[in-house]
């Protein structure tokens, strides 16, 4: 039996020791470490949900829930925030008082409040298993995607006309976490919503043919622009940002606030010469939070790959005005200069949120190019022609210098509705009338993959034995200097990334 005097000295010496009390979590960990001093500007001023672990580096059951804590922690990476304080730190102490800390570990959900103001804190009390925490996390979400129904359309498109918005087009008929994080991400710069696909008005209208289906409508009388990239946070992102760029997570700080932040970091503070380099180097360094991905320039114009996209972008009945620069090898001096001056235009265009006409890049090898060149008498090595099938006319840029000054201006003729227009031959419209196969819907992913509820089940059932939920935090507390805890059974891996829309 051990003596409770002896313990306590033995805790006491160990307490001592350089580096016996180093945090949980290191510095590569998923798992965004937080302290008294950076809790309100990580954490309670973020635009996402987070989910905040109280523990101390002693505790055997926060020991046993550090593996699950970590995964969960990759699995919502880029969707949510997964961070943690070492209470154990005397500068933590007291704000894991002030957040009701009374054992370890203890879990909290943190969601932004709508509109503002001081955010929503919640206990977290599930199953300590990675899939437990993914589902209350995600469920905790706030929603700013608009369901949009065939009824609904017509306001959703006339709602701030010349502001941008996005449509996913799904068969699914739950929001996925992954659109739940973009539309945080672009809250109030891009309005965010999702048609199912039996809204049999709204899939014609914008001629979607496979499920999910993403567009962006830059505003005003501007077509919509289909992504045709990876379903990945990141590559939409940087895709949508053409339209407005994201809302930085965590804010900058402003006036005052600034002022101090900035004061704090010229002048660090000084350590006591009795203070050992060893100690300081025990004390958990904190990673930064990766921050939404803004984009500061120009990205490469969309590439029309094949014929059918050539028509169904362009060259339909319905079509409005697209800029094409046909190159025969992208890598020449000219067509690179043809290239980066219309990626220049449309960043300009973009950031000064005016209303623009797709461009895009078209090799001159792709199915239904070499006709169309033909048939407009074009031979140049790089061509770029401004085209409207629905009004039958295009026009040809006349010069040899695409800078982008010279391309600029040609542009700014075709919006202000100058110069003259060249009629469109015969035939080049009514290709539009054999639309290509639709392609058979994609198979929904599979169920099993982290970010819906149905997920999380799956992966919970897979678990071989899964954790009890632990009993409060005061028990907790009072049981961990008797017993050490039982290392939790692994999860199975089959969680995923949260790449699905």
């Amino acid at each position: 039996m051990h003596h409770p005097a002896l313990c306590a000295v033995a805790v006491a010496l160990l307490s001592a020791l350089p580096g016996a009390q180093a945090g949980l979590y290191s510095k590569k960990s998923p798992v965004l470490q937080v302290d008294a001093k950076s809790y309100d500007r990580l954490i309670a001023n973020s635009n996402h949900t987070s989910i905040v672990e109280f523990y101390a580096p002693w505790c055997g059951h926060c020991k046993n829930l550090q593996p699950a804590y970590e995964k969960a922690a990759k699995n919502l990476a880029g969707i949510a925030k997964v961070a943690a304080v070492d209470c154990d730190e005397d500068a933590n102490k007291q704000f894991c008082g002030q957040m009701g800390v009374q054992g370890f570990p203890t879990l909290k959900i943190v969601r932004p409040k709508k509109g503002g103001g001081k955010p929503m804190v919640q206990d977290y009390n599930g199953q300590r298993t990675a899939s437990g925490i993914v589902e209350a996390v995600v469920q905790a979400m706030n929603n700013h995607v608009v369901k949009v129904e065939d009824k609904s359309l017509d306001k959703f498109l006339g709602d701030k006309k010349d502001a941008p918005k996005a449509l996913l087009f799904t068969d699914k008929g739950t929001t996925s976490s992954l659109l739940k994080s973009i539309a945080i991400d672009f809250l109030d710069v891009i309005t965010v919503g999702q048609v199912r696909n039996n809204q049999a008005k709204a899939v014609e209208k914008f001629g979607i043919t496979k499920f999910p289906t993403l567009i962006l409508l830059p505003g005003g009388d501007a077509p919509a622009v289909t992504y045709d990239g990876e379903l990945k946070k990141e590559a939409l992102v940087t895709f949508l940002s053409q339209a407005g760029a994201p809302n930085p997570d965590p804010a900058p700080a402003k006036g005052k606030a600034a002022k101090k932040e900035k004061k704090a970091e010229k002048k660090p503070e000084k350590k006591k010469p009795s203070e050992s380099s060893s100690a300081a180097e025990s004390e958990p360094e904190v990673p930064t939070q990766e921050a939404p991905v803004i984009i500061d320039k120009a990205l490469p114009i969309p590439t029309i790959n094949s014929q059918e996209k050539l028509i169904k972008e362009c060259l339909t009945e319905k079509s409005h005005t697209c800029v094409l620069a046909f190159v025969s090898d992208s890598g020449t001096e000219s067509a690179k200069k043809a290239l980066d001056s219309l990626a220049e235009l449309s960043f300009k265009y973009a950031q000064g949120k005016r209303n623009l006409f797709p461009f895009y890049e078209v090799p001159t090898t792709i199915n239904g190019a070499a006709p169309l060149l033909k048939a407009l008498d074009l031979t140049n090595e790089v061509e770029i022609i401004a085209l409207n099938a629905r009004r039958g006319w295009w026009r040809h840029f006349e010069g040899s210098d695409f800078g982008q000054t010279m391309v600029e201006s040609w542009i700014d003729t075709i919006r202000l509705g100058e110069g003259s227009k060249k009629k469109l031959p015969e035939g080049i419209v009514a290709i539009s009338v054999e639309q290509p196969t639709p392609a058979t819907p994609e198979p929904e992913a599979d169920p099993t993959a982290a970010g819906t509820p149905d997920a999380t089940k799956a992966a919970t059932s897979e678990e071989p034995t899964p954790l009890t939920p632990e009993e409060s935090a005061t028990k907790v507390a009072s049981e961990s200097s008797e017993t050490e805890a039982t290392d939790p059974t692994p999860e199975a891996e089959t969680a995923a990334e949260h790449d699905e829309l």
